[in-house]
């Protein structure tokens, strides 16, 4: 039986980034279910907050994901959720440029890269 945290996250999870969230939760269950819980919890608690929108949470995370510049898989599914929260393909290439000014231009291609992968997937 799962906790009321972990449904709320379960639910949040699915309303940001849709089958791609629930695809990497599903991928950890052979390896870490345990992780994958709390995965879920920790999101549903950030998600939930109220004092930003899903597509500003979406937008920072997308330039968050960019600067590091070695989480292409997790910059994918987040950049599949600005789209399901309202963030336009203009506006996720405008972060992932603006990137450059902060992680350098390797991020920024990168991030491109990721971002040009998920809107032909859509």
């Amino acid at each position: 039986m799962k906790s009321d945290r972990y449904k709320k996250g379960w639910e949040k999870l699915k309303e940001v980034d849709g089958s791609a969230g629930e695809k990497v939760i599903e991928s950890l269950k052979d390896i870490a279910p345990e992780f994958a819980d709390i995965l879920v919890e920790s999101f549903g608690d950030f998600y939930s907050r109220k004092n930003l929108d899903l597509k500003s949470r979406e937008i920072a995370t997308i330039a968050a994901l960019t600067v590091m510049g070695n989480a292409a898989p997790q910059l994918k599914v987040h950049i599949h959720a600005g789209l399901n929260v309202g963030c336009t393909k203009e506006e996720i290439v405008e972060v992932i440029m603006q990137m450059a000014a902060y992680g350098g231009f390797p991020c920024a291609l990168n991030g491109l890269f990721a971002a040009k992968e998920v809107f032909n997937e859509n």
